[in-house]
C-alpha cells in the first residue's frame, strides 16, 4: 500500500466513524426518554400538522392521554380538533384540548374563542393555555398587562368547565411571566432531553419534541405526568 492510499483508508475510516458516531448520538436523543419507574405515565399532544391520526395505533403504543391544539388568539380553531377528539375518545384514550395563546389579543377574546370549540364533557382532562413566544405575533408587553389578559381567559373558562386551568410554558415565558406572580396554577414544562430545571413545581414535563408514535406520521411531542400523578388527577 502506498502513501496516497493509506491516507485515502485513513481519511475514509474517519468519515465513516463520524457517520456512526452522529447517527448513534441521533438515534440516542431521538429515543430518550425518562425513567419509567419514575414516571410511568406517558402521553402526546398534537394538533393539525400531524394529519390523520391513527388512535387505535396509539392507543396500543403506551399512550394514555393526549392533549389537541382546538384554539389559537382570538379567532383560530384547530381544523382537526373534532377529528381528534372523536378519535381519542373512541380509542380510549383520556383526552383534553389546549389553547394557543396571543400576546396580541385580549385574554377574553381568547377565552370565547376557545370555549366556543370545547366539548361539554365533564369527563375530559382540564384544559390547557398554552404560554409561547411566536414570530406571529412579536408584542412583548408589561408583565402586569399579561397577567391581566392571562387571569381573564382562565376566570372565563374555569368559570365554565369548572375545572382549573394547566399553564404549558417554556423556560423563556415562564421567566419572563410566570414566575413569582402568584397565578398559582399547575404548570406543565418544556424541557427537552433533560430533566425540568427551571422550576421543581411541575405536574407534566415534555421531554421530546421528536418522538414517534405508531399511528402518527412524523415528529411527536411525548410527556410524561410527575411521580404519583394519575391521568384522574388531570380532570379536575
Amino acid at each position: 500500500m502506498n502513501f496516497l492510499q493509506a491516507i485515502f483508508r485513513t481519511l475514509f475510516y474517519v468519515v465513516v466513524g463520524g457517520v456512526i458516531s452522529i447517527a448513534g448520538a441521533a438515534y440516542f436523543f431521538m429515543n430518550w426518554e425518562p425513567d419509567r419507574d419514575e414516571f410511568p405515565i406517558r402521553g402526546i399532544d398534537v394538533s393539525h400538522h400531524l394529519g390523520e391520526i391513527d388512535w387505535d395505533k396509539v392507543a396500543g403504543d403506551d399512550v394514555a392521554f393526549a392533549y389537541m391544539k382546538a384554539s389559537e388568539g382570538g379567532d383560530f380553531r384547530d381544523g382537526a380538533f373534532a377529528r381528534n377528539w372523536a378519535g381519542a375518545g373512541a380509542a380510549g384514550v383520556a383526552r383534553g384540548a389546549y389553547h394557543y395563546f396571543s400576546l396580541c389579543k385580549p385574554g377574553r377574546e381568547q377565552a370565547a374563542n376557545f370555549l366556543s370549540v370545547l366539548p361539554n364533557d365533564q369527563g375530559m382532562l382540564a384544559p390547557v393555555l398554552d404560554l409561547e413566544f411566536t414570530d406571529g405575533c412579536t408584542k412583548r408587553p408589561p408583565v402586569a398587562d399579561v397577567q391581566r389578559e392571562i387571569s381573564e381567559f382562565v376566570k372565563l373558562v374555569e368559570q365554565s368547565v369548572a375545572k382549573k386551568v394547566i399553564f404549558y410554558a417554556p423556560e423563556e415565558f415562564y421567566r419572563s411571566y410566570l414566575k413569582d406572580q402568584g397565578l398559582n396554577r399547575r404548570l406543565w414544562t418544556r424541557s427537552i432531553w433533560h430533566s425540568p430545571s427551571y422550576t421543581k413545581d411541575w405536574f407534566l414535563w415534555q421531554y421530546q419534541d421528536r418522538g414517534m408514535i405508531e399511528g402518527i406520521t412524523g415528529n411527536v411531542d411525548l410527556n410524561v405526568l410527575n411521580g404519583e400523578i394519575s391521568v384522574n388527577d388531570l380532570k379536575s
